[in-house]
């Protein structure tokens, strides 16, 4: 019974997660919610939207997804009244993050089929505002995995910070850059 129950609440924490993705990244039009140009939700607005669209949620369940999310992809604001994602964004939001000097290499997770499309044109930010890289190899491979058997690209990060290109750190510690021409990759046979 008890490992049912946790089953069934990890379910519960997963799609409540997904829900806050889709509202806070990219439609929050969904449920009526307005978010301001930060990307901040006033949290008992969301939670009122939720629920009248369907989506049983409460204050104890939405600082649990925040808590519990190991990419911590939701940030709640220093007064505990707003709420929004910490990146990824389609719409246009100032994060107010800080340009920053990033580390020798980072790492991007990719799989096979998107190596040509890379090859050519780079790493690109597609519907996102930013491309996504990871400090760690690991990070890069669970990021690839996602969409099957995980390619990682090296990023020479500090030849591009020095080339003028502006990185940013995300509050929970995604790199973020506008584009990664292809000149800057290398770690596959096909960037070598």
């Amino acid at each position: 019974m008890r490992v049912v129950r946790f089953h069934q609440m990890h379910h519960s924490l997963v799609s409540i997660s997904k829900f806050l993705s889709l509202v806070l990244r990219h439609k929050p039009e969904l449920i009526g919610l307005q978010l301001d140009r930060h990307g901040w939700a006033d949290i008992s607005s969301l939670i009122h939207a939720a629920n009248q669209n369907g989506r049983s949620l409460d204050l104890e369940l939405l600082i649990r997804v925040v808590h519990e999310n190991d990419k911590q992809r939701f940030a709640i604001s220093e007064d505990g009244m707003r709420i929004r994602a910490s990146q990824g964004h389609s719409l246009g939001v100032d994060l107010l993050l800080e340009p920053r000097t990033p580390p020798e290499l980072l790492y991007h997770g990719t799989i096979e089929q998107f190596l040509p499309s890379i090859r050519e044109r780079g790493l690109l930010a597609g519907a996102r505002q930013h491309v996504h890289l990871s400090a760690d190899v690991h990070t890069a491979e669970v990021v690839g995995r996602r969409r099957g058997e995980p390619v990682i690209l090296v990023i020479a990060a500090a030849e591009m910070h020095r080339e003028g290109n502006v990185f940013y750190l995300s509050q929970n510690g995604v790199w973020l850059v506008k584009h990664v021409p292809s000149s800057f990759i290398s770690g596959h046979r096909d960037f070598t």
